[in-house]
């Protein structure tokens, strides 16, 4: 339970959302929404340089690395959703990170076959082949007009020159101190004389300037299979760690079809697998088109809204997983007629149980991490992004003289059927650890179009990522403005824990009582989030963005 200052503060902060960080211009602007205001400037300073969106993504995410390592690095992945505004293609470039080749099903257990505490999040066996260098090369080589020389210069510059320190980030280090100072370099960056960085003092980081730079002149292949690929694993290996140079040289980026669903006139364009994101918000969209959102009253609205989320996560435990490895049910899951078959089991008076849910034969809390940003240019190419260490920091544990952290992207595999990953997201076969596999995700970057113009979207925050877009595409369609949807209180069910979590603003007394007496458990807790919208209103021509005020971020529009 959050404490009655915090619920305050948060209160007090949402109600105070015109003083979030957010823009209006007229036609033909150009907008970047991102979770800093130095990773915003970077992509504008490529915009005003002659560059597109997607060059500007490359700029935006080595800039984010730097300025919010918490919540991204080279050595980590994610998911780029992208429209060419020549031809209307949208693609999805899928980024993320896949197990070692040495990796195995039970390798995070003990001879008891229980899991060994810590290992699947703080050590070296943690980190997954990183993905994010080979999806930027793919982005910035495909689909951009600049050079990466061009687009990594912002980045280069901030870890080189440096950048003040700022609460958000030194609270972030203090947390991860044990991790990173197993470090030298690591400890001298973030810890001078054995003490955080003070609030304002400059940040500077030399060995990942030197990095970015080398990658900026030699390319990708230095990456994955020359010098740094080297370093990379020796080091990773010291470490205890599975890595080899040929599961580096196997690494590729993937270029995805998006899936596509329709609620209320509007359509959705989203992430596929090995996410889940795209697959749970389409199901849940389609399990709420049954009913009339805007005519139930409003606790039961939300009622309706939690027992969706109940059930595209408990879909999203059972069936989602690598599609190379497993059969993943999309068209079924994202079908309105199965949506149909789940309203059945909905009562507007009774919460159901998770637990009455039928389940897998198999099976028995999210932070600041991951970041992501929305971008949108003059000539209509849009750019929705998550990428990610998966949790703050990833491991912590950094590669000495490279600056690059190390993800611990392992810990999303399901490592034992029902066991919960540090999320408390629970896991069957479908997502089981094996060579080569694509761990799930959750991170849901996204589209939606409608009548009334578009919405370019998507969130930090692990499991609480869906639930954040699925609130968002519900106000984008009832109407609501930028700044009004990233500062909407949130509230969330992910089907295990049975629990339903909301932001203190989210609820009246009323509501917390009657939603109790229908049957659902509820937790208040601290915000979440950093939701990054940029909307396109086609009746005006004009473009808004807004930053989530939980953050630190700017919407900018150039």
């Amino acid at each position: 339970m959050k404490s009655p200052c915090a619920g305050l503060l948060l209160a007090l902060l949402l109600a105070a959302a015109v003083a979030t960080p957010a823009a209006e211009h007229a036609p033909g602007a150009s907008a970047i929404a991102s979770a800093h205001p130095l990773a915003s400037e970077a992509g504008n300073e490529i915009l005003r340089a002659g560059g597109n969106a997607f060059d500007a993504a490359v700029a935006v995410s080595a800039a984010l690395m730097v300025v919010e390592p918490s919540g991204s690095g080279l050595l980590g992945g994610g998911m780029f959703l992208l429209h060419r505004a020549s031809d209307g293609r949208n693609v999805v470039i899928d980024a993320r990170e896949v197990a070692p080749r040495q990796a195995s099903r039970d390798m995070f257990l003990d001879a008891a076959g229980n899991p060994v505490r810590g290992a699947s999040t703080n050590t070296a066996l943690a980190a997954g082949i990183p993905g994010e260098a080979a999806g930027l090369a793919l982005l910035q080589s495909r689909y951009g007009k600049l050079k990466l020389a061009q687009t990594l210069a912002p980045a280069i510059r901030l870890a080189r020159d440096g950048f003040d320190m700022y609460p958000r980030l030194q609270a972030g280090v203090g947390g991860k101190k044990a991790q990173l100072m197993q470090s030298a370099q690591a400890a001298a960056i973030w810890f001078p004389g054995g003490q955080p960085v003070p609030v304002g003092a400059r940040v500077r980081q030399p060995q990942l300037a030197q990095t970015l730079a080398i990658l900026a002149k030699e390319g990708v292949e230095t990456f994955y299979k020359g010098a740094i690929a080297k370093q990379l694993v020796d080091a990773v290996q010291k470490m205890g760690g599975i890595w080899t140079l040929e599961d580096l040289a196997a690494y590729r980026a993937i270029e995805r079809e998006p899936v596509v669903g329709r609620y209320r006139g509007a359509t959705i364009i989203s992430a596929p697998p090995p996410t889940s994101g795209g697959v749970a918000l389409i199901e849940a969209l389609n399990v709420l088109s049954g009913y009339d959102l805007n005519k139930v009253d409003g606790v039961t609205r939300k009622h309706l809204i939690i027992e969706a989320m109940r059930r595209m996560h408990r879909d999203r435990a059972v069936y989602l997983g690598d599609p190379a490895f497993t059969a993943v049910p999309v068209q079924r899951l994202t079908d309105p007629d199965y949506a149909a078959g789940l309203r059945t089991s909905i009562r507007l008076d009774r919460a159901t149980p998770s637990a009455a849910l039928e389940s897998a034969p198999e099976a028995a809390n999210a932070g600041t991490n991951t970041t992501h940003f929305s971008i949108l240019d003059k000539d209509g190419n849009r750019v929705a992004a998550t990428i990610t260490l998966n949790a703050g920091f990833g491991s912590g544990l950094m590669i000495d003289g490279t600056g690059m952290l190390l993800n611990n992207e392992m810990d999303d595999f399901s490592i034992k059927p029902g066991v919960p990953n540090i999320y408390g997201l629970v896991g069957a076969s479908a997502n089981a650890i094996e060579p080569g596999k694509r761990m799930l995700s959750s991170i849901t970057p996204t589209f939606v179009e409608s009548p009334r113009g578009y919405m370019i979207v998507g969130s930090p925050g692990g499991s609480l990522i869906i639930g954040m877009v699925l609130l968002a595409t519900l106000d984008f369609v009832d109407g609501r403005s930028a700044q009004e949807i990233v500062a909407a209180p949130r509230i969330h069910h992910q089907y295990e824990p049975d629990t339903l979590t909301y932001e203190v603003a989210a609820l009246t007394a009323d509501e917390v009582a009657e939603l109790k007496r229908r049957g659902h458990d509820l937790r208040a807790r601290d915000s979440w989030g950093n939701l990054q919208v940029v909307i396109y209103d086609a009746a005006t021509g004009k473009v808004s963005s807004a930053s989530d005020p939980r953050g630190v971020g700017t919407a900018g529009l150039y």
